[in-house]
């Protein structure tokens, strides 16, 4: 199987893969760890969709998409720690001063899970911000040492993805989801990481 996994800048595509199904729903779209607190909270229906749209024309855009056969089935989002709110989270450590890039949520349509999407993404997402500079990425799943998640709360991924892709253990946190702890897990991008078992393809943008 092959997955392709772009840069996130096609708005109708990332409509399709974590806007609400309603359109004037303030939920989702993926911005409450993207942008602020009170900007989030403030922004309402079709404003959320014209924010996400203003971020996809952004560089770097706000994540990336994995596609099979051109239909977006996957999304994750990441982006530099500094502007987004992990940046003044006080349950997440930062770890040292370098200008790491967060990778905070992972998401794959119903009816293409189980397919190593989630592998992919997380595969994509590395790449796409050593492709932008990097020095690292970090993640923040749950520890829950294989016990079911809530599929509400998976998007954060677990350890045990993103040990699969290559991160390391590099703090606790403060932080809990569904009952299990956060862990930060991180991946040194200065050097070479582990590929995944799956074939992926990552490019750099949309023809």
């Amino acid at each position: 199987m092959s997955i392709e996994v772009r840069p996130a800048t096609d708005f109708d595509d990332v409509a399709t893969l974590v806007g609400p199904k309603k359109p004037t729903s303030n939920v989702c779209f993926c911005l409450s760890y993207r942008i602020g607190s009170k900007e989030n909270n403030a922004l309402r229906g079709a404003q959320r969709a014209d924010r996400v749209r203003e971020l996809c024309h952004q560089d770097p855009p706000p994540g990336v998409i994995a596609y099979l056969d051109d239909e977006p089935v996957g999304w994750a989002a990441v982006h530099p720690r500094s502007a987004t709110s992990f940046a003044r989270n006080r349950l997440i450590p930062h770890v040292d001063d370098l200008e790491v890039w967060s990778l905070w949520c992972i998401r794959v349509r119903p009816g293409y899970r189980k397919q190593g999407i989630s592998h992919a993404l997380i595969e994509g997402a590395v790449a796409h911000a050593k492709q932008q500079g990097a020095p690292a990425i970090e993640g923040y799943p749950v520890d829950n040492h294989g016990e079911k998640v809530n599929p509400t709360m998976a998007y954060v991924g677990t350890r045990r993805l993103f040990e699969d892709a290559g991160f390391e253990r590099a703090a606790e946190t403060g932080s809990t989801l569904d009952g299990f702890p956060r862990v930060l897990m991180r991946l040194d991008l200065r050097g070479s990481h582990r590929r995944s078992k799956k074939a992926v393809s990552v490019v750099d943008s949309l023809p």
